[in-house]
Order: structure tokens, then C-alpha cells, then sequence
């Protein structure tokens, strides 16, 4: 019996979505069922497990979009332009990100809420791990959240319905772990939300393309990376943990979320349907 994909654009946006997660489930198992039997180190598993999942996104998504939505240039049309303007756009998003990050601890020191230390790691290996994982974790979840979900969302919602949708289930998806772990990062939900709509405005005042909301993603992880696994401050005490983040995490607390209503505000509100 002959598939008729296009017949599965006109389908309602949940249910797109739900094929498109059932496919990348359905492949996913068959080789992580054998490394969870075969590897018993967990941080292993969890490597080789994601890498396998990130492999089968990439290489699933030109088959959608040219089958699905005819749409045989689907990265570039979901943002990942290989022009010397998005690559601009994406160390400027870096910039930025790794600068707020620092800027956030500088003021917080000066205020005498927390103490800097030297590292007792090599620190440059942690920042060049830092960079590795930054870009690649912003990578994958921007063209997860920022491409292929935002598209699917656009071609059926209002751009404000769009927004607000990628950003809660950009929120909602850090939560997918054990339940003694979602209850004790909790309180970061709100910045994650903050954030999900901060990544959706730089997409969209840049015409859709992803270089900014890459380079600002990956600019936030990856100072956050270098001071969190450097050991380079501890917390005085002097003010409460929801002032400066709720298990140490700048995303729980109220000077992270300042921080990062300021940076939306100096992000143009490009709230209408792009081309992307």
C-alpha cells in the first residue's frame, strides 16, 4: 500500500508532532535497548544514548521535510543558513550569553554574595570542554525547539500562541527525569521559561535565522559550565538561595531572572509570521 506523506502535513499540529516523536522513538530503541544491557556506567549510557538520538534527528529531518512538507531544504529553512551572516550572528549571540553569565557573578560578588576562588581543576581544559558541550547542546535543542517544533507550530498557530507553546514545552522537557529530581529543580522552571521566549524573540528578529538564538544558548552554557564545574565562587549567605539561585542554579533565582528580562529587553519584538 502506497504512503501518501503529504496527506500528513494537513494533519493537526499534536498529532504531526506525535508521528514525528513516534519515528524518532521507534528508532531510537532498537540500539539503546542493547546499550542499556551491554554498559552498565550510567554516564555512559547516557552519552552514547543521546548521541544516537541527536544522530537519528539529523538525519530523519531532510526526509521530512522533502516528504512531509516538500520542503527539500529543510535546515535552511528552519534557520541554519551556512552564510557569513548567521555565522556573525552566532558569536555575537555567544558573546553576549558568556558575557551576562559573567557579569551576573561580577555584580554578585561586589555585593559580597559570593566569593571567587581560584579553580584546583586546569582551567582551560574546562573551558574548552565548556565550548564542546555548549554549542552542541545549544545546537541540538535550538534546531529541536527553534526549527523543527516552532515550524510545525507556525504553519497551524498565531505567532504569539507559537511562542508561548515552544517555551513552556522547552521548559517542560528538562523536567523528563526522576520525580525527587524534578521536585528539587523545580524552581527553575521559570527561568527556563524566560529563556525559551528570550531564544524564540532572537530567532525572530533575525528573520528566522537560528546564528543568535545558537550563539546566546551556547554563551549562557558555557559560562555557566566554566564557573559551576571550576568551583570558582561560593555563596556568602548574606541573602536568601531564591535571590541568587535555588541550588546554586542562576535559573532559580531572582537576579538570574532579572538578568534575563533585561537581555529579552534588548531583543526586538518581531512578533509577526516569518518566512521560517
Amino acid at each position: 500500500m502506497k504512503i501518501h506523506f503529504a496527506t500528513i502535513a494537513q494533519l493537526p499540529v499534536p498529532v504531526r508532532l506525535g508521528c514525528f516523536i513516534l519515528v524518532l522513538l521507534l528508532l531510537w530503541l532498537p540500539v539503546t535497548i542493547p546499550i542499556y544491557l551491554l554498559i552498565k556506567n550510567d554516564n555512559q549510557v547516557t552519552i552514547f544514548t543521546m548521541m544516537w538520538l541527536a544522530v537519528e534527528f539529523l538525519m530523519f529531518l531532510p526526509f521530512w521535510g522533502k516528504y512531509i512538507h516538500q520542503q527539500p531544504r529543510i535546515f535552511h529553512h528552519y534557520g541554519l543558513e551556512t552564510t557569513r551572516q548567521n555565522g556573525v550572528e552566532l558569536l555575537k549571540g555567544l558573546a553576549i550569553g558568556f558575557l551576562s553569565i559573567l557579569i551576573l557573578f561580577i555584580l554578585e560578588g561586589w555585593l559580597g554574595w559570593l566569593v571567587w576562588h581560584k579553580s584546583d581543576s586546569f582551567l582551560l581544559r574546562i573551558i574548552l570542554e565548556g565550548i564542546i558541550t555548549a554549542l552542541g547542546t545549544a545546537f541540538a535543542e535550538e534546531l529541536f525547539f527553534r526549527g523543527w517544533m516552532y515550524d510545525e507550530l507556525q504553519r497551524d498557530y498565531h505567532p504569539s500562541t507559537v511562542l508561548w507553546t515552544v517555551a513552556i514545552i522547552f521548559a517542560a522537557a528538562h523536567f523528563i527525569k526522576p520525580w525527587s529530581e524534578v521536585i528539587r529543580t523545580l524552581p527553575q522552571f521559570l527561568g527556563l521559561l524566560l529563556l525559551g521566549v528570550l531564544l524564540v524573540r532572537a530567532k525572530r528578529c533575525k528573520r528566522g535565522r537560528l546564528g543568535l538564538a545558537i550563539g546566546m544558548h551556547a554563551g549562557l552554557i558555557w559560562g555557566w559550565y566554566i564557573i559551576n564545574v571550576g568551583q570558582l565562587v561560593k555563596y556568602s549567605g548574606r541573602v536568601p538561595d531564591w535571590v541568587t539561585g535555588v541550588n546554586n542554579n542562576p535559573l532559580a533565582g531572582l537576579m538570574g531572572l532579572a538578568f534575563l528580562v533585561v537581555l529579552g529587553l534588548g531583543i526586538p519584538n518581531t512578533s509577526g509570521r516569518s518566512r521560517f
